[in-house]
């Protein structure tokens, strides 16, 4: 049956393919951010064992809420690991053998890639007004940059 949201097809095309690479993002830093927790070491091993813990679980909440407004808006959600290393932004490094210093840039870089790509949608789904897509990527735009703030904290010297 077709679609009448009141979005017109080209718009809902643009808006599915760009959440589907915040998909891919955020699936990708929560493999990242899983893998680090499974292999983090060192001083602050419990806390930031019990952080990164925190936050892959609520990576993994995220990406199904996105995949399901992809699939409201009339699309299929990518979600094979070969589908989210082509689309991804971030690329996928080894775990085993960082420090935790590097486990904790890196994942600030992460968490800042997605918030850009979530803040990069923003044209389209104004313009097609697209509110509940507008309202996921606001909240996914506060949790991301909050972890990244959080992450940064970690890494400051004083």
């Amino acid at each position: 049956m077709k679609i009448n949201i009141g979005i017109n097809d080209k718009d809902r095309k643009e808006i599915a393919k760009g959440l589907s690479t915040l998909l891919a993002d955020t699936y990708t830093l929560y493999l990242q951010t899983h893998n680090f927790h499974w292999n983090v070491e060192g001083p602050m091993f419990q806390t930031l064992h019990l952080m990164f813990e925190t936050q892959y679980n609520e990576l993994a909440l995220a990406v199904d809420l996105i995949a399901e407004r992809i699939r409201a808006l009339g699309h299929y959600a990518p979600g094979t690991y070969a589908e989210f290393a082509k689309l991804s932004s971030i690329k996928e490094i080894p775990g085993e053998k960082l420090s935790a210093t590097k486990m904790i840039e890196t994942l600030v870089l992460g968490q800042e890639t997605v918030a850009r790509t979530a803040r990069g949608l923003f044209a389209v789904v104004e313009k097609a007004s697209d509110e509940p897509t507008a309202d996921l990527l606001t909240q996914r735009l506060q949790v991301h940059e909050k972890t990244a703030w959080m992450l940064r904290a970690l890494l400051e010297k004083k």
